[in-house]
């Protein structure tokens, strides 16, 4: 088969980081074009990794190049229009999270992709560990019991400065704090591994920093299958740590990590009755895939090789940032939010923020 065709839009860092885990893959994909804004910067990127077109808009690269796939590398308040030109124009969209600012933005383009044939996924790449592969497959198999309680924390630092960035810490370029582009990473691989959630009541906070959103939120999450969740989200914390704990009848399944894991960030502490069982399938599981970009890529070309719709999809996706959304509408109403209750007349289907925090 000729190689997937794929073309970056934003040549910043992130884009640094999705061009070399594209390298990684061989000749199954080729990086035809690029596109920013930025003229210095978008030759530097393009010579960097010798890409042959090199345009200053979206749309001279999907009507010369037609790119089978696109990567949105941009900040996240550009995400929505950019993900809909191209499904418009029928190439497929691998985007950085957040995939949109609202759940409203979502659902345009769950109904764009309908009518293009084209797909969104969102780069959630912890799913795609060896580690996390392993536990779903332990829990799909039932060896490990029911989920019960779970953890998932994200504890990380940054500095006044960080936020002093323009674009950053607003609600209408980021959607949000922590909560949404930070600790959405956990949140999302404890979604995937827990199922559907049904209700949730949350705090959010301006516990240090300078800026619109949170710089702290915490929450009480329950899950349909009848598992319970902690969710931590912080950037005031100066000893980082990206944490999630998940407590089954037969064992408990830890994590940690920062910014990726590999298969020697988990512990599985099992039960000394199903010490035996437990044991021998964790360490019979798939192995040796690091949580890093390249291993999400991988699959989304595999999936469009193959002529199916890529991970994470737009439901996926979907499901996490109803959290997200559900994390802040019960902060800001200080009640308990049910998934149902997020539907299209509720402020915060349309905002994050739905009428304003009340701080």
């Amino acid at each position: 088969m000729d190689p997937l065709r794929v073309a970056v839009v934003g040549t910043g860092n992130i884009a640094r980081i999705h061009a070399d885990s594209l390298r990684q893959l061989g000749d199954d994909v080729r990086l035809i074009g690029a596109v920013d804004v930025d003229a210095d910067r978008l030759a530097a990127f393009a010579d960097r990794y010798d890409v042959p077109a090199r345009h200053s808009d979206l749309t001279s690269l999907l009507e010369k190049d037609r790119p089978d796939l696109v990567h949105l590398c941009t900040p996240p308040g550009s995400h929505h229009p950019l993900a809909l030109a191209c499904l418009t124009a029928g190439s497929n969209v691998l985007v950085e999270k957040p995939p949109t600012l609202s759940l409203a933005e979502l659902d345009e383009l769950v109904e764009a992709e309908r009518k293009s044939g084209a797909s969104v996924a969102t780069v959630f790449q912890h799913r795609f560990g060896t580690g996390a592969l392993r536990l779903r497959a332990l829990l799909d198999s039932g060896v490990l019991g029911r989920p019960l309680v779970a953890v998932c924390h994200t504890t990380w630092f940054r500095n006044q400065a960080y936020f002093d960035v323009e674009w950053r810490g607003r609600w209408d370029t980021e959607g949000g704090g922590p909560t949404m582009g930070h600790g959405i990473h956990q949140m999302d691989l404890l979604c995937a591994i827990l199922g559907d959630w049904t209700e949730v009541s949350a705090i959010a906070r301006q516990q240090a920093r300078r800026m619109e959103t949170e710089d702290v939120s915490m929450a009480h999450v329950s899950f349909a299958n009848g598992a319970v969740a902690s969710v931590v989200n912080s950037l005031v914390s100066v000893r980082e740590e990206s944490y999630l704990r998940f407590d089954f009848e037969r064992a408990t399944v830890e994590v940690t990590h920062l910014y990726g894991y590999g298969d020697d960030d988990w512990r599985i502490t099992p039960t000394p009755e199903h010490a035996g069982e437990v044991l021998a399938a964790w360490r019979t599981g798939p192995s040796g895939v690091r949580s890093a970009h390249r291993a999400q890529f991988a699959e989304v070309v595999r999936a469009l090789r193959a002529g199916t719709p890529p991970p994470v999809n737009s439901a996926e996706s979907r499901r996490t940032m109803g959290l997200v959304a559900g994390v802040y509408a019960s902060a800001f109403t200080r009640s308990a939010v049910r998934a149902a209750d997020l539907a299209a007349d509720s402020p915060f289907y349309r905002k994050m923020e739905g009428n304003g925090p009340r701080w």
